[in-house]
C-alpha cells in the first residue's frame, strides 16, 4: 500500500470514528440528562433562570437537604401506582408477542412454501394494512367494543395490537423462511417427518435468530404504543406510555412533570437491557433476513 493510500485509509477511519462518536453523543446525551434530572426537583431540572441548577441541585438541596432526591420515583411508583401500569404493559406485551409470533411463524412458513399466486396477494394486502395509520384501524374497533362492553380491558388492546402487528411479523418471517432451502423440509419428510414435524424440529431451530429479531420488534411495537392503548384502555388499566402522559397533566389539571421524568427513565432502562441481552441474535437475524442464501 502506497503512503497516499495509507493516508486516505487513515483519514477515512478518523472520519468514520468521529461520525460514530458524534452520533453516540447526540443519541446518549438526552437520556443521560433525563436520568440525571430524574433525581432533582422540578425547580432545578426545569430552571428558567440558570440551567446549571440541574447540574448542582441548588433547589433540590434547599428543599430536601441533599443534592439528589428520589421524590420523583417515589411519587410515580408509590403515590401514582406506576407499578400497575408496568404490570399491565408486561401483560399486553407478553401476549401480543406470543400471539403475533405464533401466527406469523405459521403463516410466514405456509406462504414461503406455497407455490400458489394467492400468497403474493395476501402479502400485498398485509403490506397495505401495515402502511395504514394505527388510529385508522383502531377507530373500526371502537363501536363493537362499546356495544359489547369490552372497551377499557387489556384483552381488547391485545387483539388490536396483534391485528396491527401481524402484517409486519408475517412479512419479516416470510423473508426468513425464503432464505431456508426447501431441501431441508423435503429431506426431513423423506426421513419420516410430517410437514409440521419438519417445521418444528428442522426449520425453527435454523431460523431462531429471525424469530428473536421479529419478536423484539413486536415487543417494541406493543411496549411503546400510545395511540392504541390511550384510546382502548380505561384509566385504571393504563399501560406505561399513557400513564406517563397523564403525569404531565392538562390545561385544566396540573400534573407533576418530575413523576413523568422518573417514569420515562424507568420505562427506558429495560429496553437497553433487552437490546444488550439479545444483540447477537438481533444482528444475526437481521443479517440472515437481508442476504438470501
Amino acid at each position: 500500500m502506497t503512503p497516499s493510500s495509507q493516508n486516505r485509509s487513515r483519514g477515512l477511519v478518523i472520519l468514520s470514528t468521529s461520525f460514530v462518536a458524534l452520533w453516540l453523543l447526540i443519541a446518549a446525551v438526552p437520556f443521560l440528562w433525563t436520568l440525571w434530572g430524574s433525581f432533582k426537583v422540578q425547580g432545578d431540572f426545569f430552571s428558567k433562570s440558570d440551567w446549571t441548577y440541574a447540574l448542582y441541585g441548588v433547589r433540590t438541596l434547599a428543599e430536601t437537604g441533599a443534592t439528589f432526591t428520589g421524590q420523583g420515583y417515589h411519587g410515580a411508583w408509590i403515590e401514582q401506582e406506576f407499578w400497575r401500569a408496568t404490570l399491565n404493559t408486561g401483560i399486553v406485551v407478553f401476549f401480543t408477542v406470543i400471539i403475533s409470533l405464533t401466527l406469523g411463524t405459521l403463516g410466514g412458513y405456509a406462504l414461503a412454501r406455497s407455490g400458489y399466486k394467492y400468497a403474493f396477494w395476501i402479502l400485498m394486502a398485509a403490506l397495505v394494512f401495515r402502511a395504514m395509520p394505527h388510529i385508522t384501524l383502531v377507530s373500526g374497533y371502537l363501536l363493537p367494543f362499546f356495544e359489547w362492553n369490552l372497551w377499557g380491558h387489556l384483552p381488547t388492546t391485545i387483539i388490536v395490537l396483534v391485528a396491527i402487528n401481524q402484517p409486519f411479523t408475517l412479512w419479516m418471517l416470510h423473508s426468513f423462511f425464503l432464505n431456508i432451502p426447501k431441501d431441508m423440509d423435503e429431506s426431513a419428510m423423506v426421513d419420516g417427518c410430517t410437514r409440521f414435524q419438519a417445521f418444528r424440529h428442522v426449520i425453527i431451530p435454523v431460523m431462531w435468530p429471525g424469530v428473536i429479531t421479529t419478536g423484539l420488534f413486536s415487543f417494541l411495537l406493543a411496549y411503546n404504543d400510545f395511540a392504541v392503548t390511550a384510546m382502548l384502555l380505561s384509566q385504571e388499566n393504563q399501560t406505561m406510555v399513557p400513564k406517563i402522559a397523564s403525569f404531565l397533566g392538562t390545561t385544566q389539571v396540573e400534573g407533576n412533570v418530575m413523576f413523568a421524568v422518573a417514569a420515562v427513565v424507568s420505562a427506558t432502562a429495560p429496553l437497553f437491557a433487552l437490546v444488550m441481552m439479545f444483540q447477537r441474535q438481533i444482528v444475526s437475524g437481521l443479517t440472515a433476513g437481508a442476504v438470501k442464501g
